[in-house]
């Protein structure tokens, strides 16, 4: 039942998050019997991520870390303001539409641009990659809309890791890698809403979370 599991598919070390050291992540992983390309990828700001899954996956639907988006765009804001603009970036991703969404995206955008341009410019560069869960059902989007089901994991293997800097092999520092994740793996929750999946897999469409019945996709078209 992998369909119903969340599962560690692939460990590898690369050179500073490069495109060449994720296009090897993907390529070996389509050797070893990928053969369907996913659905929808996400991830952060990694630009060597997203040049990999575009040149190896470009039928993939790309879907940027909401969490790590808000970190970067705060990050460029003076303290007293960052719980305003959270807020207003709370409105985006929270609306129960796409439509909804883009109206809050522009009222963000033209709410705080005249004052704090470094910061929207960073929001709108990614503007439609930060939405595209609104195709995939509503059950799912509390673990697609970000990075953070795995997050966690990178954050205990990046501990250990910085512990033990130049105490082992790469093959040694990989191992232990490996294992702290297996293990993290069996805590890991199913994801709701799981019995969509096929859908998603076959095709079906979904339109702000719902999904269509056959009918409607006739209509639409």
């Amino acid at each position: 039942m992998a369909l119903l599991q969340s599962q560690l598919l692939a460990l590898s070390d690369g050179y500073r998050e490069s495109a060449a050291s994720w296009e090897e992540v993907l390529t070996d992983l389509k050797q070893r019997g990928l053969k369907m390309a996913p659905k929808l990828a996400i991830g952060d700001g990694s630009l060597g991520f997203w040049k990999a899954v575009t040149k190896l996956w470009p039928e993939t639907d790309q879907q940027r870390c909401w969490v790590h988006k808000t970190a970067n765009v705060l990050e460029k804001l003076p303290k007293a303001m960052q719980p305003k603009v959270k807020e207003a970036l709370h409105d985006i991703w929270q609306a129960e539409t796409r439509e909804e969404a883009y109206k809050a995206f522009e009222h963000c955008i033209e709410r705080f641009n005249p004052k704090y341009p470094g910061a929207m410019d960073c929001l709108a560069k990614d503007k439609d990659s930060m939405l595209a869960f609104y195709d995939y059902p509503a059950e799912n989007w509390q673990h697609i809309r970000t990075t953070n089901p795995i997050e966690s994991v990178f954050a205990t293997v990046r501990l250990r890791t910085a512990k033990t800097k130049n105490c082992g092999s790469r093959i040694t520092t990989l191992t232990m890698a490996f294992k702290l994740m297996e293990t993290a793996q069996k805590k890991w929750f199913r994801l709701r809403g799981y019995n969509l999946l096929a859908d998603v897999i076959n095709g079906v469409k979904f339109v702000n979370g719902i999904k269509q019945a056959e009918d409607q996709k006739q209509n639409a078209a």
